[in-house]
């Protein structure tokens, strides 16, 4: 009698076993889009919950359904509008200047040690000091209007962008550099030819990150000094208790931060795609 031999299954007839991810492999747009959502969702079913069941006082945490109706209501007689408009101009305007100032200053110290020498040392000391405490002598200096806003802004901001600017240009590889001097350019046209374009996709990384500081401390000059803007209307609340008012207010900050934060994302990607596959 002829012995059975066992069958063995081959290793392509075994079911697949997925792949663990690698160290810092990135997950395709739709399945990073579905976490995200995800996310959002398990918090809100959270919040929803604490106050459906009665686990927190309304007084302290509305629930959502509270939320959302004040946002409709402050939306409907144009008051959320008009804060939203007044905060993203002040945003717009004190994050351009501390942009235009700091972009030139930011390359001048990457590229060249004596200014690196000469500025670093001052700018890191400045960056250090809370941008809390010149709100007073801000409102001394330029007064309670648009013009103070800015200058908070600026000063949250420009020092900064200053340091992460530089630090962009120095991670310009040497090589490129050398590459330049190969074919005979002078530093002017290394600097604006090869260095500032090579580093320019880490320059608008820096400027995005900067853009969510300046929200943060919008915010902080409109509650102590101002009449319009998001941070105001939510000092205003607060005398009032009106916590549905203030969460909603918070709420809508984020979004618009999260809407500008992935506006540029998206605009850098696009801007700079080439350069970053090459990377």
């Amino acid at each position: 009698m002829a012995s059975e031999t066992p069958v063995v299954a081959s290793p392509a007839a075994a079911s697949p076993r997925r792949r663990p991810r690698r160290v810092g492999e990135r997950l395709s747009p739709r399945r990073y889009a579905a976490t995200a959502v995800a996310t959002f969702v398990v918090l809100i079913a959270v919040w929803w919950a604490a106050t459906a069941f009665g686990l927190v006082d309304p007084l302290f945490l509305p629930g959502p359904d509270a939320v959302v109706a004040k946002l409709i209501a402050q939306a409907q007689n144009g008051q959320l509008w008009s804060d939203i408009a007044v905060s993203v101009y002040r945003i717009f305007v004190g994050f351009l200047l501390a942009t235009v100032m700091a972009l030139p200053l930011g390359v001048l110290m990457g590229a060249n040690a004596h200014a690196e020498a000469a500025l670093e040392p001052l700018i890191d000391f400045v960056r250090y000091m809370p941008v809390v405490a010149f709100v007073p002598l801000t409102i001394l200096w330029v007064g309670t209007d648009d013009a103070q806003k800015f200058l908070i802004i600026w000063i949250g901001t420009f020092f900064q962008q200053v340091l992460l600017i530089a630090d962009a240009v120095r991670q310009v590889p040497v090589s490129f550099v050398q590459l330049g001097e190969t074919l005979g350019m002078g530093r002017a046209g290394i600097l604006m030819r090869i260095v500032f374009p090579s580093a320019l996709p880490r320059i608008w990384d820096a400027m995005r990150i900067c853009l969510g500081w300046a929200w943060t401390w919008l915010v902080v000059a409109e509650l102590v000094a101002a009449t319009s803007g998001m941070g105001y209307r939510i000092m205003t609340a607060q005398r009032f208790f009106a916590t549905d008012t203030i969460i909603g207010y918070v709420l809508v900050l984020g979004l618009l931060g999260l809407v500008f934060d992935q506006v540029m994302r998206a605009a850098g990607r696009r801007m700079f795609r080439h350069q970053r596959a090459a990377s």
